[in-house]
């Protein structure tokens, strides 16, 4: 009875050990300034939704949360950064669809995505729209494949740069529609706009908030939003669904992570503060201004997200025999 007894306690105790670390770790942290790293160039989608996130978080973890931008390598430095953090609740980064891109296009990444970042929320969402400079003869989505069909190579679209989701979402196309298009690629996502605006390209996909004003004015074609339904501030353009399109959905979307290793229970906390951040209205009509739809979910959902979202631009990386190393 006595052995029993013995080896009965020596299962529990660890256990029991460490539900009440567990439990005390939570109920001490934070005790100091936590880092959000921001791995995209101040001003854009990202920064904006890091920088609204941040009061929110503050006010509830009682600890100032504090960002840090650190831009370069289309978002990878900011990730391979916090892939070296140490564990321990006080760095996370914020990220878009890089996560998921990177690991099919760069041999040497110097981090691994799915060993070296632990998923603690998803956090927001942003639709894209398929525009043409209105100089194209196509006034539909159809039509506009119709044209590059006719004439492989002669129509261009622009792109924030080589691997970018806005290049990726062209390759996409013209492997569902068998075009071709030629790629003239930008050092971001605006400058691609404003040569589609001066005529200089032909199509670009872009975040519809900042193509909004210019679609208004007429200096471009809105053709097609790349989502699931049609989007409140374009009651008028049809999904590429509706538009003959099948498969072709490409929204950009965001998600915090932490370095692999760090304790559940942190991130349990924080994925806690940051969906209740997310639900208040005053930050979802402030980020829906900037075009930025809040969709926070759980570390299970956003680890689900990144399998299926590797997975999918993998296989758009390969038809289109990308390589950025």
């Amino acid at each position: 009875m006595y052995l029993v007894r013995s080896r009965a306690c020596a299962i529990v105790a660890p256990l029991l050990c460490a539900l009440l670390c567990g439990t005390a770790l939570a109920q001490s942290y934070p005790n100091k300034p936590i880092r959000m790293i921001l791995a995209f160039p101040a001003g854009g989608p990202s920064d904006i939704l890091g920088r609204a996130l941040v009061p929110k978080l503050s006010e509830q973890l009682g600890e100032n949360v504090v960002p840090d931008n650190r831009a370069g390598a289309g978002g990878n430095l900011g990730l391979a950064l916090a892939a070296k953090s140490p564990p321990d609740g006080y760095t996370m980064v914020l990220s878009s669809p890089t996560i998921a891109i990177s690991p099919s296009l760069y041999s040497h990444l110097g981090y691994d995505p799915a060993k070296d970042l632990a998923p603690i929320a998803r956090l927001a969402s942003i639709q894209n729209v398929l525009l043409v400079h209105p100089s194209v003869p196509a006034k539909t989505l159809k039509q506009l494949i119709a044209l590059a069909r006719a004439s492989p190579g002669k129509l261009n679209y622009g792109s924030g740069g080589a691997g970018t989701t806005n290049h990726l979402a062209n390759e996409l196309l013209m492997s569902l529609e068998k075009i071709r298009l030629v790629h003239v690629p930008y050092k971001g996502s605006s400058l691609a706009m404003l040569s589609l605006i001066g005529g200089e390209i032909d199509e670009v996909i872009v975040a519809v908030a900042p193509a909004l004003p210019q679609i208004r004015a007429g200096k471009v074609r809105a053709l097609a939003v790349l989502a699931e339904e049609r989007v409140p501030t374009l009651p008028d353009v049809p999904t590429a669904k509706q538009a003959g399109v099948d498969n072709f959905v490409a929204p950009i979307w965001y998600a915090m992570f932490a370095p692999a290793g760090t304790p559940r229970e942190i991130i349990a906390r924080l994925n806690q503060v940051i969906v209740k951040a997310l639900s208040a209205p005053d930050l979802r009509d402030r980020l829906a201004a900037s075009g930025i739809d809040a969709w926070p979910g759980t570390p299970e959902e956003l680890a689900q997200l990144v399998r299926s979202e590797t997975a999918r631009y993998a296989a758009i990386i390969a038809r289109a025999g990308l390589r950025l190393d």
